[in-house]
Parts: C-alpha cells; sequence; structure tokens
C-alpha cells in the first residue's frame, strides 16, 4: 500500500519542479522576465541553424520574385527562435537585389546594385520551421514591403 502511494507523490514532485522551471528567469539574463517553455528567444544570426533558415527563406523569395535579379541578405535585424516539434526561426531581414541574374549561381558573391534605378530594398519577415532529424524546412510566413 506505502508502495502505490509513492507513485503519484513522485510524479507530483516531478511535475511542480518542471514548472518551476519553465517559469523561472533566466540564470544570467539581462531581462527579468520569466522563461517559458516554448516562448521565443532571441537568436545569435550566426548560428547555424539560423543560417541555414535565412539561406532557406532567400532560397524561396528569389523562386518566387519574378525580378531578374538575385536578392540577398544586407542584415539580419532580428532573428528569433522557438523550440516546437522540431524549431521555429522569427527572421525580420533587409534585403537588396544584387548585379546577379538568376542564371548565375553563385550569390554570396554578388554585390549590391549600387545605380539608384537598379538599387531594391525590402524589409522582410520570414518564418521557417525546421525539423533538422528529418531533413525537413518549410517556410510558414513570408512578407516583404519596400524599403
Amino acid at each position: 500500500m506505502a508502495g502505490s502511494l509513492r507513485t503519484p507523490r513522485f510524479l507530483l514532485a516531478a511535475l511542480t519542479l518542471a514548472l518551476a522551471l519553465a517559469v523561472s528567469p533566466t540564470v544570467g539574463a539581462s531581462s527579468n522576465r520569466p522563461r517559458l517553455m516554448g516562448g521565443l528567444l532571441d537568436a545569435d544570426e550566426s548560428e547555424e541553424g539560423v543560417q541555414q533558415a535565412l539561406n532557406f527563406a532567400l532560397s524561396e523569395y528569389n523562386k518566387a520574385s519574378n525580378d531578374a535579379f538575385h536578392s540577398r541578405a544586407m542584415r539580419v535585424v532580428r532573428a528569433q527562435k522557438q523550440v516546437v516539434a522540431g524549431m521555429k526561426y522569427y527572421l525580420d531581414v533587409e534585403i537588396g537585389r544584387t548585379t546577379c541574374t538568376k542564371s548565375q549561381p553563385n550569390l554570396a558573391d554578388c554585390p549590391f546594385h549600387d545605380k539608384p534605378r537598379l538599387m531594391k530594398k525590402a524589409l522582410c519577415s520570414f518564418q521557417i520551421y525546421s525539423v533538422p532529424w528529418m531533413s525537413k524546412i518549410s517556410m510558414v510566413k513570408s512578407s516583404c514591403q519596400d524599403a
């Protein structure tokens, strides 16, 4: 009989501990906001997952664009991530039109247009869902406005 009471108490203690950890402030954080499980976290743009999400977002943007020129990131304004059944990335990116046409393969080294009539900038928000262990990545949402 005593053994049957230990299991619910242990589960209750484990649940209490998990809940306390989920809402406790992040150690060493600059803000006093609580960290919630599954909540948005700021991400470093140099993280591998953020870079993969950014490259995927720009590839999808360029595929959908009717522009003859490729666009690439000028700067990452904000990068956030959220642990879900995988990882969701929220990226705010300033993009610019390059001098490379879509038939040219090496986008990373393409300079941006400097002639005013060819220059084009946009501020884009991308939501990318990635499940790395299943090699899946998809664009959840994308919106851009001229900058």
